[in-house]
């Protein structure tokens, strides 16, 4: 093409510049005449680069170091910032939005504490493979590392709980690091970023804004499988016994849910779901027998020990999966582990086949392979020794539906809650005691239902999380269930659901204790109780005070008709039911003390 020369619109070509940075000058040259390169203001490249990525909500606390930013929302509503309580609420959010759409989200919020304040819920996003991307307003450039106001060496204090932690250093850089941003969270196992800002990378400056949809800049189509490995995933499972499918949230990521489903059906192959996954099958499933792991299913772990080939798709077998010994996976299980990412294949135990791909792609690729080399179903007799495990974990669970004592039992609670329920609620349950039964009670029928603080097992998640999920799903059902001392750490965030009107219902089961702690010290220390024991206010009066709906259930034949009541009274609502405080689940370590 030919340019003009220059002084008539042309570039000047500088001698001491390499070649690249020409060749871009060139090419950004003959954009801008085209008209698709424009100058806005550094606070609104950031915002319309959020929204090239689908971004419509923001968390976050409102800050004086990113008000250039925060501005353009005065004109744009397309975007909007929900101003939370407290900035890890922020985080948790923001991490329930990523995680029930599979888009990224995003939190902003200033330097320093504002920006600490993230660490716990950012590090929740990370454990959960959520692409949520946190940007921290800093102070000027120039007094970074002389301990200004509000500056701490945020990019290293973030770098353990992120994918990637990065300073943006020039104006110009904010459209490429935004993206940089974005593809990191977006590519391969998904997860968190964060940004380092500096107020005066956007106060008062000019960026060169080049348009451009989130495909354009990052990569469209995930990892296929090599041929190869395909067909030794088929000759493994034609030479397996007793095979098993073990589903991780790698396929809800992938959204091979329903690709699953049809490997079990094509092949009898009975399936059994990772720690807090437990959605990433269909529960009513003939093939489904249970969630394996902590606070998991009986009737899972027993399928698990006695397989001998294990077909982990989309887990990394993780801690409160297997508890990394042979409690449920037993020496000499061959094991054939599909991953989007190499680093946890073969990591914990040892692998017949390890395939580094997406979930969807293998499964799209594998299913007619099966099909062309004829593999046979599962054996009869597993097939009838799998489908008796489900049957015992359902008359078990029905028995604790007539559970009559006051205090209530926790499982009585979720009986009800599995009765009620339409299929479409989606559950936010937190760390704790009484939460933790639900992790083997309750049903999920769709996939992106089930949300849970996973292996970081933190307290205060599900409330935030909860509200988060209700915004990525306005016309979905939603519950936060938490223990009395969970919830009391985000509550404040009550104030935001009423204001933003966020109708979520929350159940506080109240035993006014820290539960999982009481019972290591009930099981493992005589009943010797330190510091175990609280106190609480009554908590439908806390809801009545912000303006939501309080509810208190003392008999269990009250939860369901309480339950739809507070699901349709079009406000953020809060059901206290006291349980009884003497009803613990067995500690996780209680196997092998």
């Amino acid at each position: 093409m030919h340019l003009p020369p220059a002084g008539r619109g042309g570039i000047s070509v500088v001698c001491f510049q390499p070649r690249w940075y020409h060749d871009r000058a060139i090419k950004l040259n003959i954009i801008r005449r085209r008209g698709r390169v424009s100058k806005v203001r550094g606070g609104k490249a950031v915002i319309e680069l959020l929204k090239a990525e689908g971004v419509r909500h923001i968390f976050g606390i409102v800050g004086s170091s990113f008000l250039d930013i925060l501005d353009v929302l005065y004109d744009d509503t397309s975007v909007t910032y929900i101003n939370v309580r407290h900035e890890q609420g922020a985080a948790f959010m923001a991490d329930g939005l990523a995680r029930v759409t599979g888009r990224p989200a995003v939190c902003l919020v200033t330097s320093g504490p504002g920006a600490t304040n993230l660490l716990t819920g950012i590090a929740g996003a990370y454990v959960a493979h959520s692409p949520v991307v946190a940007i921290a307003g800093g102070p000027l450039s120039a007094n970074y590392q002389r301990d200004a106001f509000q500056e701490l060496d945020l990019v290293n204090i973030f770098r353990p709980v992120t994918k990637h932690s990065l300073l943006v250093n020039r104006p110009e850089r904010i459209p490429e690091i935004l993206r940089f941003a974005f593809r990191t969270a977006m590519s391969g196992r998904k997860g968190p970023v964060f940004l380092d800002i500096p107020r005066d990378m956007v106060h008062n400056q000019e960026v060169e804004m080049d348009p451009l949809p989130p495909e354009r800049y990052r990569p469209s189509h995930p990892r296929p499988p090599h041929p190869e490995a395909l067909r030794e995933l088929v000759r493994l499972l034609r030479e397996a016994e007793r095979p098993l499918l073990l589903v991780g949230g790698g396929v809800t990521w992938a959204g091979a849910n329903d690709l699953v489903v049809q490997l079990s059906e094509q092949l009898a192959l009975p399936m059994i779901t990772a720690y807090g996954r437990n959605d990433a099958v269909p529960n009513h499933h003939p093939r489904y027998i249970g969630p394996l792991g902590r606070a998991g299913s009986p009737e899972a772990a027993q399928a698990c020990r006695r397989a001998d080939l294990l077909l982990v798709i989309g887990s990394r077998l993780g801690h409160f999966t297997t508890f990394y010994d042979d409690r449920y996976i037993q020496p000499g299980t061959r094991i054939i582990q599909i991953d989007v990412e190499s680093r946890d294949i073969g990591r914990l135990y040892p692998v017949a086949l390890g395939i580094e791909a997406d979930a969807r792609e293998t499964l799209q690729a594998l299913l007619p392979l099966l099909a062309q080399e004829a593999v046979p179903p599962s054996s009869i007799a597993w097939q009838q020794e799998t489908e008796a495990l489900r049957r015992e974990r359902q008359a078990r669970l029905q028995a604790e539906a007539q559970l009559t004592a006051t205090p209530i039992k926790p499982q009585r609670i979720y009986a009800e809650l599995r009765r009620v329920l339409p299929p479409e609620t989606k559950i936010a349950l937190d760390a704790g005691a009484a939460p933790a039964y639900g992790y083997d009670r309750l049903h999920f029928s769709l996939p992106r239902t089930f949300f849970t603080p996973l292996d970081l097992g933190c307290l205060g998640f599900a409330f935030p999380v909860a509200l988060g999920v209700k915004l990525g799903a306005p016309d979905s059902p939603v519950i936060a269930i938490h223990g009395d001392g969970g919830f009391l750490m985000n509550a404040q965030e009550l104030e935001t659901a009423v204001r933003h009107r966020i109708n979520v219902v929350t159940i506080v089961m109240n035993n006014n204790c820290w539960g999982s702690e009481k019972a290591y010290q009930k099981y493992f220390y005589q009943a010797r109780y330190v510091g175990a024991d609280i106190g609480n206010p009554r908590y439908d009066r806390y809801a009545e005070l912000f303006g939501a709906q309080g509810y208190y259930v003392e008999h269990p034949d009250q939860i369901g008709d309480t339950v739809n009541a507070a699901l349709q009274c079009d406000k953020p609502a809060i059901i206290e039911i006291p349980i009884d405080p003497e009803e613990f689940p067995p500690p996780a370590t209680a196997v092998r003390r």
